[in-house]
């Protein structure tokens, strides 16, 4: 694997890669029907060491310490006020009219269920209804912010009203700027579908991990609920929402990855031996790419899930910025320092790793760096950033976040209008953590294929000639894009 420059080498440099990445292009269109491919030599059948162990132990120290706080706060109001005594330690903060957690767990419960059918819809609607519902996630997005906007300020929730406006005003702007990139996005995400509804093993591992997450969410939020009816102040309880909200978006996003893990390794292998029933097809590759993902690669999961998501979103809005400034070179200077600081990151944090983490057993670090090189190397990484089926999906599970937490509102504002607010934004996340469960089964499947299309473009060409056709044009034509703007930077310079 050859490396490449850093995301601040001269246009000279980029010149050159793309040079040689236009060479691979045509090399693989030229031997596509040779019919020969490269053996990729996965490790899935082989021994493995455990990696990232430190962070493997974070994790488990944080589950076992933050589930017994979650278990002693929601006892202490569980069919009696101050059960435990713990309002002794509390009496200066206390500002508020005590509850019972039974007043509000069954409420969680209701968001839980909601949250859980609309993932399972998702899933049972994958492969009639995929298109139109990832049409919908686009489309709707934007209007159920701004609805949602008019209802808080009608309600004289005038800082939840502001920032739904700002979400439905930047999801426009989002959309707005990638409109253009939305058909190569759909053809992907149909072909990723296509996939994985071939192998409904991986269908049944996302339902699996579903049920995993909601027996967590079970003590979650039986804690949550006792901190919402805790007679704290308004800031104690929301310190304390907020921890835990940090604590179940991590969590959420470690089994998120894991089904990753566990997906990615079983696309990889059926795309390498040119399908399910291969003869050479390892024996019960999905019982063992389970086993290496929960045991020997998740503390490489656990690392990554801290930061990917964040950094990933991060660099989606930025992209969609810098497309759209124009000739401002004040704020275009701006907006580029932020980009190349973001690709930095996104060269040690990105989602293409757990591909390499299933397949070869690497740890997080080395197999970002990895798959970020390789896609350098092969001018496959501008493909990637045209691609826009990572920001679609999390566009879906947002949606679904929303839908949960809006019927949170509606239930609690009946009873307890006083703590609607606490009620609806966790129930958001919630719902996000539930119905991501069944997003990144698609997610993973396009990962896969971006890796197997770098490392052996045959590959995909043997899967989908057509789908090969279409990805090699619009590489090609991304990298004339590129060189144009290289040129145009090279004489101005």
């Amino acid at each position: 694997m050859n490396h490449t420059q850093s995301p601040f080498s001269s246009s000279d440099d980029d010149a050159a890669t793309m040079t040689t990445a236009q060479q691979v292009v045509n090399f693989s269109t030229s031997s596509a029907g040779s019919g020969n491919s490269t053996s990729m030599g996965p490790t899935l059948g082989g021994s493995r060491h455990w990696r990232d162990v430190f962070w493997l132990g974070i994790f488990l120290l944080h589950l076992i310490l933050v589930g017994l706080a979650l278990g002693v706060l929601g006892l202490n109001r569980f069919r009696k006020k101050d059960r435990l005594n713990i309002d002794q330690y509390t009496n200066r903060f206390l500002e508020n009219q005590a509850g019972l957690t039974e007043d509000y767990w069954p409420l969680y419960a209701i968001a839980g269920a909601i949250s859980t059918v609309i993932g399972w819809i998702w899933l049972l609607l994958l492969g009639s209804r995929s298109n139109q519902m990832m049409k919908v996630s686009v489309h709707l997005l934007t209007t159920y912010l701004a609805v949602l906007s008019v209802c808080c300020f009608w309600g004289k929730l005038f800082f939840w009203g502001v920032a739904f406006a700002i979400g439905s005003g930047l999801q426009f702007l989002y959309i707005m700027s990638v409109i253009d990139r939305l058909p190569f996005t759909m053809l992907v995400l149909q072909r990723a579908v296509k996939m994985v509804w071939k192998l409904p093993e991986v269908m049944r591992v996302a339902c699996v991990f579903m049920l995993v997450m909601l027996v967590w969410l079970a003590l979650w939020s039986f804690g949550a609920a006792g901190v919402v009816a805790s007679s704290i102040g308004d800031s104690g309880r929301w310190w304390l929402l907020v921890v835990f909200s940090v604590s179940l978006f991590w969590t959420g996003a470690v089994l998120c990855n894991t089904v990753h893990v566990i997906v990615s390794g079983m696309v990889f292998l059926v795309l390498i031996h040119g399908g399910r029933e291969a003869a050479s097809m390892p024996r019960n590759p999905l019982l063992q790419s389970l086993r290496y993902a929960v045991t020997t690669s998740f503390g490489s999961i656990c690392y990554g899930s801290l930061f990917t998501a964040a950094i990933r979103t991060l660099r989606w809005e930025i992209r969609g910025f810098r497309s759209k400034i124009g000739n401002n070179e004040c704020l275009l200077c701006c907006v580029d320092f932020l980009f190349h600081l973001v690709e930095t990151l996104v060269r040690f944090f990105n989602k293409y790793a757990y591909v390499q983490i299933a397949v070869y057993g690497k740890s997080f670090n080395h197999s970002a760096r990895d798959a970020w090189e390789l896609f350098q190397s092969t001018g496959v990484e501008a493909l990637i950033g045209y691609d826009c089926s990572g920001a679609v999906l999390l566009m879906g599970t947002l949606l679904g976040g929303l839908i949960t937490g809006t019927c949170a509102v509606i239930l609690t504002r009946i009873k307890h209008p006083d703590r609607e607010i606490m009620m609806g934004s966790t129930a958001i996340l919630m719902g996000m953590v539930l119905v991501g469960l069944a997003m990144v089964v698609v997610e993973s499947a396009v990962t896969s294929i971006y890796i197997c299309y770098a490392e052996d473009p045959l590959l995909i060409h043997r899967w989908d000639p057509e789908f090969f056709n279409q990805m090699s044009e619009t590489l090609h034509q991304r990298l004339e894009h590129r060189s144009s703007r290289v040129r145009v930077g090279s004489s101005q310079n």
